[in-house]
């Protein structure tokens, strides 16, 4: 009669109680605001370099969007 715990049991609770934990640690503010935010310190060369990124994505973006719509233009050329 009673509560009986087997080594099974305690690696299921190991298994799952890992994540649980991790998960709940990781979504803590105070750990997220002091070694995530305090670490990223903005100099104006990282915001450069930001918007540079910025600038590649969006030109990579127009590009591909014309590509996309000259081949719907052939494509509706075909089909007429």
């Amino acid at each position: 009669m009673g509560l009986r715990i087997s080594s099974r049991d305690g690696q299921m609770m190991l298994y799952l109680s890992f994540p649980v934990t991790m998960f709940w640690i990781s979504n803590q503010a105070e750990y997220f605001e002091e070694y995530i935010v305090k670490r990223k310190i903005m100099t104006e060369q990282s915001v450069l370099q930001r918007k540079e990124l910025e600038y590649f994505k969006e030109r990579m973006r127009d590009r591909k969007e014309r590509r996309l719509l000259k081949r719907m233009a052939l494509n509706e050329a075909e089909k007429e």
